[in-house]
C-alpha cells in the first residue's frame, strides 16, 4: 500500500475534479461509487493518512469508492470547521460515507458517538467495517445500506459531503429522505463547494422551510448548519 498525497494536493487527473450540480460523470468508472452497490473497478487498495480532531488517521481505501486516493478537500473542510461530537456523544449519521474518514473521526472523538455509516457501496461498508475495526470502534460504527437503517433511527447529528454529481433531482431527494429524521434540536452538516452549487442549495434547502446558515467558509467550500424550522 501507498500513503496518498495530502489534503490540499491537487487531483492527478480531470476525472477526480467535482462537476456541476446536473451534469453526468464522464465515464462509468466515476460514476461507481455513487451508483453501484458493486463497483466494477479492480478493487486496488491504498492507504489515505491524514489529521483531524487532533489526530492522525491512516485510513485504507480501494478504487471504485469516493476519493480513494486522498481525503477529499470538501471532507477536509468539513471536518475542520463542524464541531465534532467531543463527550456529548449522540447518534451521528455520516450519509455517503465512502471508506469513513467522516465516521471514524466522530467515532474517535467521543466514546458516547454511536454513528451509522450509510453507502449504497458495498466496498465502501467494508471498507467502513475495516477501517472501524483498526481503530478499536466496531462497536459504535453501523456501516449500513440506506434501506438497511431502522425506520425509527433518528440522528442528533448528520454530517455530509453530499454526492454532487447524482444531479439536483437526486441529491434534494436524497437531503429530503434523511433530513427529517433528525431528532429534535438536531443539526445537519453539510460542504459543498461554493463554485457547484453551494449557495444555491442553501436556499434550496431555506425554500424547503430549514434553518440553512453559513457556518464556515475555506478554500471554496461552505460549511452549512443545517436545522428543523419554526
Amino acid at each position: 500500500m501507498t500513503v496518498e498525497r495530502p489534503p490540499d494536493a491537487a487531483p492527478t487527473s480531470s476525472a477526480a475534479a467535482e462537476r456541476p450540480p446536473g451534469a453526468a460523470p464522464t465515464s462509468s468508472a466515476a460514476a461507481d461509487h455513487y451508483f453501484s452497490p458493486v463497483p466494477g473497478a479492480a478493487p486496488e487498495r491504498y492507504e489515505v493518512a491524514f489529521e483531524a480532531g487532533g489526530r492522525s488517521f491512516v485510513l485504507v481505501a480501494a478504487a471504485g469508492v469516493f476519493s480513494a486516493h486522498r481525503l477529499d478537500p470538501g471532507t477536509a473542510v468539513l471536518l475542520r470547521k463542524a464541531p465534532p461530537p467531543g463527550p456529548r456523544g449522540g447518534v451521528y449519521l455520516d450519509l455517503g460515507c465512502g471508506y469513513g474518514p467522516i465516521s471514524m473521526v466522530l467515532a474517535t472523538s467521543s466514546p458516547a458517538a454511536r454513528v451509522y455509516a450509510v453507502d449504497v457501496n458495498q466496498r465502501a461498508l467494508e471498507l467502513v467495517e475495516e477501517n472501524a475495526a483498526r481503530l478499536g470502534v466496531s462497536d459504535r460504527v453501523v456501516a449500513a445500506t440506506p434501506d438497511a437503517v431502522p425506520d425509527d433511527a433518528r440522528f442528533d447529528e448528520i454530517w455530509s459531503n453530499p454526492p454532487i454529481r447524482v444531479g439536483k433531482t437526486q441529491l434534494h431527494e436524497t437531503l429530503l429522505r434523511w433530513l427529517p429524521r433528525l431528532a429534535p434540536g438536531g443539526t445537519g452538516w453539510l460542504v459543498v463547494n461554493r463554485n457547484l452549487g453551494g449557495d444555491s442549495l442553501q436556499a434550496w434547502l431555506t425554500d424547503q422551510g430549514y434553518h440553512a446558515h453559513k457556518h464556515a467558509s475555506q478554500k471554496g467550500y461552505r460549511v452549512l448548519q443545517v436545522t428543523a424550522g419554526d
